[in-house]
C-alpha cells in the first residue's frame, strides 16, 4: 500500500525535468519559502536520449521513447520524495492556525502568546499604535480644514489676550475673537497700560510689573 502524502495549498512546484524545486507561502502575508533546485538524474539521462534521437533517429529513437516511458514512472516517483523532503524542510517555519485552519508564517503571522494567527488573534501592541497614528492623520486633516479665522485664535497671541464668548456689557454673544461687541459697540479687549513706563497691564493689577507704580 502506498504511503499517502500530505500537502496543502499554499505551495508552488517549479520542478522541471532538470530537477526540483517548490515554494511554501503564508496564506496571511504571502512571505515565502524556496527550496533549493535539485537536479535529477532521470532528466539528464532522457535529455540525452532525445538529443540521440534528434540527431540519429532509428533506433536511438526508440531508445528514447522507452526512456521517456521509464521516466514517467522513476521520474515521478523522485518528485514525491522531492516534495515530501521539502514539506519536512520548511514546515517548522509554518503553523496551522486551529480556529481558521489557515497556515502561516510562524516569524510574522503567528500570535505566540493566543496560539492563533494574527488574523484571528491581533497583535494588540500594533493595533494600539495604527489606531493611534490613525487617529493622529485624522486630527492633522481635521485641523487643516478650519477657516483661517479659527487657525488664527489658537495662535499663542490670541490665547494669551483671552477670548470671551459674550459681551460683558450687554451679555450679547461673540461669534469670534472680537474687539467690539456688534450689540452695543462696547469694547471687548480693553488693554491697560503703566501710567509712569507705558507698560502693558495685566487684569486686575494693582502695581505695574515693570516699574512698580501703583495703579
Amino acid at each position: 500500500m502506498n504511503q499517502k502524502i500530505e500537502f496543502t495549498r499554499n505551495y508552488s512546484d517549479r520542478s522541471t525535468n532538470q530537477g526540483f524545486q517548490f515554494e511554501f507561502f503564508c496564506d496571511r502575508c504571502s512571505t515565502g519559502y524556496r527550496t533549493r533546485f535539485l537536479p535529477s538524474t532521470i532528466g539528464t539521462v532522457t535529455n540525452a536520449l532525445d538529443a540521440a534521437s534528434g540527431l540519429f533517429g532509428g533506433l536511438l529513437g526508440r531508445a528514447a521513447n522507452l526512456g521517456e516511458r521509464a521516466r514517467s514512472a522513476t521520474w515521478e516517483k523522485a518528485h514525491d520524495d522531492a516534495f515530501t523532503k521539502a514539506m519536512e524542510e520548511l514546515k517548522p517555519d509554518f503553523v496551522q492556525c486551529p480556529r481558521c485552519s489557515s497556515w502561516v508564517c510562524r516569524k510574522s503571522c503567528w500570535n505566540n502568546q493566543k496560539g492563533l494567527c494574527k488574523q484571528c488573534a491581533p497583535d494588540l501592541g500594533v493595533e494600539m499604535a495604527a489606531s493611534q497614528a490613525s487617529r493622529t492623520v485624522e486630527e492633522i486633516w481635521a485641523h487643516s480644514q478650519m477657516a483661517e479665522e479659527d487657525r488664527t485664535m489658537l495662535k499663542e497671541e490670541s490665547w494669551r489676550q483671552g477670548v470671551r464668548a459674550t459681551c460683558p456689557s450687554c451679555n450679547a454673544p461673540l461669534a469670534n475673537n472680537a474687539k467690539f461687541c456688534p450689540e452695543c459697540g462696547a469694547k471687548i479687549q480693553s488693554e491697560a497700560h503703566c501710567t509712569e513706563c507705558g507698560a502693558k497691564l495685566a487684569a486686575g493689577a494693582k502695581f505695574c510689573a515693570e516699574c512698580g507704580t501703583k495703579v
